[in-house]
């Protein structure tokens, strides 16, 4: 796999997609990346405009093992992980044997993720962040490449169990999926309405999956360039002092240090998918929103003065400025 091959093969992907998947190229992106980092995905907007439908789609055109878990307050640690059940042995006996759940596959979509009650959630996150799980004191790896893509809605709050922050941190990106302007949404009206019906096609194949993945991990980066994403995520503390007044004001715990490596990640693979063979200060500025806004805690200040973590990020965007040479500190 070479960064041509690479960005061929991302390409005939988004082909795929963009057959049911109307605009949106922003987002689609961001799946994107996420897939070819290996890297869990968050998906927040309001119901009705196709997270669910997008990340259907993109395990259509990615032929590997796919898994839906419709989240419930009722859904149990068994129903996604698995679970022993006794069963008749050939012999005559009996024997405990383990059916896996549906996590046990290459790409599980986690619909309406924050439904589901924190004992679930706990399980989830092992297998979020070890790849593994264990049940009846045996610890099973997860197939590979493995990523789960989570869809919530942040309107409706009945019923619901926010992220705990250590979850939230799992994400590689949290990708916001905006309302459609009205020539897209005449676009979809005219896919969705009719007898026709899109056939998407597989582009991609778990060898290839984790032979992007592999690369991706690969690409080179420049001590400056990996010092203004560390720099970003440093000035999102307040109590640091490169922090703008905004962050002090609004901020209550700036990103961890997961922030720096997800928007190391993503630059690589925004680069590869330009199949340029070195990321850039400008990669790491393009995915700074998606790959800090999950893991800023707001004060109440935020909420009760409408400051959203994206002008957040703005701000922090706006105080570190983009380094004008490979020489740290250089203007």
């Amino acid at each position: 796999m070479n960064p041509d091959r690479y960005a061929a093969v991302a390409a005939a992907i988004e082909a795929q997609v963009g057959k049911v998947i109307v605009g949106q190229a922003d987002l689609v992106r961001g799946v994107l990346i996420c897939l070819l980092c290996e890297g869990h995905a968050l998906l927040e907007g309001v119901p009705g405009l196709g997270k669910t439908m997008l990340l259907r789609t993109l395990a259509d055109a990615v032929d590997v093992d796919f898994a839906r878990v419709q989240f419930t307050p009722d859904l149990m640690p068994a129903d996604i992980v698995g679970t022993q059940v006794l069963e008749s042995a050939d012999h005559g006996g009996r024997d405990f044997r383990f059916r896996p759940g549906p996590v046990f596959a290459n790409l599980v979509l986690a619909d309406e993720i924050n439904r589901a009650t924190p004992k679930t959630q706990s399980a989830l996150l092992e297998a979020m962040q070890e790849r593994s799980v264990t049940v009846g004191g045996t610890t099973r790896p997860l197939p590979r490449p493995f990523l789960v893509m989570a869809t919530q809605n942040p309107l409706e709050m009945e019923g619901t169990y926010p992220l705990p922050e250590a979850q939230l941190d799992r994400f590689l990106l949290k990708i916001h999926v905006p309302m459609p302007p009205a020539e897209e949404l005449m676009t979809i009206l005219e896919r969705t309405t009719g007898t026709h019906r899109a056939q998407v096609e597989p582009a991609a194949g778990g060898r290839d999956i984790a032979a992007m993945v592999a690369l991706t991990r690969q690409v080179p980066i420049a001590d400056h360039v990996a010092r203004h994403a560390v720099d970003l995520v440093v000035s999102s503390h307040p109590q640091h002092g490169s922090a703008p007044e905004l962050v002090r004001h609004y901020i209550r715990f700036g990103s961890s240090p997961r922030g720096a490596q997800s928007i190391v990640l993503a630059s690589k693979a925004a680069a590869l998918l330009d199949a340029r063979p070195s990321c850039s200060v400008s990669d790491v500025r393009a995915v700074a929103h998606s790959a800090l806004r999950h893991r800023l805690v707001l004060g109440y200040e935020a909420a009760a003065d409408g400051v959203s973590a994206d002008q957040l990020v703005d701000a922090i965007l706006d105080a570190v400025p983009e380094p004008g040479s490979g020489i740290r500190g250089a203007p």
